[in-house]
């Protein structure tokens, strides 16, 4: 079919019909104007694949000269906004290839040897994910960072610990940040795992049973940096587990943000007092003029529910079709498409709003997260956080844990009675509950002496937040 024809007649496969697609479905079908951000993969997969069929003779080296020469024109043309993308080509690979074939003639028609655009698509899109990975990688560690940085000036900073919304015990800010440090780490690991798999190569298995024509799809796996080869046909041009995976992981990784987002409201608000972010971040009330109301928290929050939907999606997309490819994989794309961009999105505000932002004239980070310490040791002091405390005094002294926590109960009860904190109970009253009890009780009693006496591996001591904090710096070095 000449270059004419496929331009006019919109398909690649139009010669066996006998009535043109109608407008409806071709714009019910096409994918154009959301999987064109695939053109430079597409580009770069047929490159590779253009240089393999000339390494086995299957095309000649002036093909391959003219191929090179087009695709640097396309490509030109695409970065400087002159490219024309056309509904009638339906999608990215169609368009690429017909303008191609305008530029080169035959040599662009001789481009699809051995490849099927199932194969193809399939090839575009982990390449692409590929380098999004990379960069969401980069804002992950961006964000520990960040995160390390704030948590350093604030080690020795008392936080109320809570369970079920409740003073639980008194811990320090640093180790409450470095929590949420660990957990964006492991989602570090889990996008590096979900690359690997991500990073095989499908091409050549053409549209479902492999090719006739002798491909070395190793050498194209190497000539993009791919780390194996999909060794079933059938499953390379049909699997999408590695879209899935991706989205799984990106969910994790927003329920994360979306847990930091709640507790930041929560400190932020009134009744906490604990934190402030930078008022770039905030927005105001259009009738209450006091209002700084936390928008990108609440945003990011609610966009977490928007990339576990994209992945309930795409497993529900999955899970009927028969091997190989189906057309119903094209709605793999927006999900996808979505999902990543929320994700880089989402980093890169949390990157500036928990680190701050660049001052040129001084080279420091402004802004960022401003803390209360004086709130926070407040709040801690008001829910009896150094109960425990009390009950493994009690232990050390002989007492059973059972009867230690009972006794605590009561003396916790005598001092909502007489509305103080247990530290501001007398020597004698404590005495009452039990004859054990010294004066030394008061120094477990404190929030300080609760803080450091939980001094062992991945406690809230500040010797062992130092410690977690120096062993945070040299992984993210």
């Amino acid at each position: 079919m000449s270059t004419n024809q496929l331009d006019k007649k919109s398909e690649a496969w139009s010669a066996l019909f006998s009535e043109p697609m109608s407008e409806l479905v071709k714009r019910y079908t096409a994918s154009v104007f959301f999987d064109k951000r695939l053109w430079l993969a597409d580009i770069t997969g047929s490159l590779a694949h253009a240089e393999m069929l000339a390494a086995q003779k299957i095309i000649g080296a002036s093909d391959l000269a003219d191929i090179q020469r087009g695709m640097a024109q396309i490509r030109s043309e695409i970065e400087a906004g002159g490219f024309e993308w056309k509904l009638d080509l339906e999608d990215v690979h169609l368009n690429i290839e017909a303008r191609l074939t305008q530029l080169v003639g035959d040599a662009g028609k001789r481009l699809h040897t051995g490849r099927s655009r199932n194969d193809q698509v399939a090839t575009d899109v982990r390449l692409w994910l590929r380098d999004e990975i990379d960069l969401i990688s980069d804002l992950l560690k961006e964000l520990q960072v960040a995160l390390v940085d704030v948590a350093e000036k604030n080690v020795e900073v008392i936080l109320p610990g809570f369970t079920h919304l409740q003073v639980a015990q008194p811990v320090s800010f640093a180790h409450h940040l470095l929590a949420y440090v660990e957990m964006f780490s492991r989602d570090a690991e889990r996008m590096a795992d979900v690359r690997r798999r991500t990073n095989r190569l499908p091409l050549g298995s053409a549209a479902l049973a492999g090719t006739t024509y002798p491909l070395d799809r190793e050498r194209v796996a190497n000539t993009l940096g791919m780390e194996g080869v999909c060794q079933n046909s059938l499953d390379g041009v049909s699997d999408r587990d590695f879209a899935i995976e991706f989205t799984a992981a990106a969910s994790l990784c927003m329920v994360h943000i979306s847990r930091f987002s709640e507790e930041l409201i929560l400190w932020m608000s009134q009744n906490f007092g604990f934190v402030k972010i930078a008022d770039r971040f905030t927005t105001g009330s259009s009738i209450m003029p006091q209002k700084k109301n936390p928008d990108v928290p609440e945003l990011a929050r609610g966009k977490t529910g928007r990339v576990v939907g994209h992945l309930m999606g795409l497993i529900t997309l999955m899970k009927g079709q028969p091997l190989a490819y189906n057309k119903d994989n094209q709605e793999d794309k927006e999900p996808l498409f979505d999902t990543v961009d929320t994700l880089k999105d989402t980093l890169r505000i949390f990157c500036e709003m928990v680190g701050g932002q660049l001052n040129p004239a001084t080279g420091a980070k402004e802004g960022g997260i401003t803390v209360n310490a004086a709130a926070m040791e407040a709040a801690a002091n008001k829910g009896y956080a150094t109960a425990t405390d009390l009950a493994d005094y009690l232990v050390k002294k002989g007492l059973p844990f059972r009867d230690a926590h009972e006794t605590v109960a009561h003396a916790v009860k005598a001092a909502t009675s007489h509305n103080c904190d247990l530290s501001e109970l007398p020597l004698t009253v404590l005495q009452g509950f039990n004859a054990s009890i010294e004066k030394d009780v008061y120094e477990c009693l404190s929030l300080r002496g609760s803080l450091n006496a939980r001094n062992t591996l991945g406690g809230t001591a500040p010797v062992q937040v130092k410690a977690q904090i120096a062993r945070h710096r040299s992984r993210l070095a």
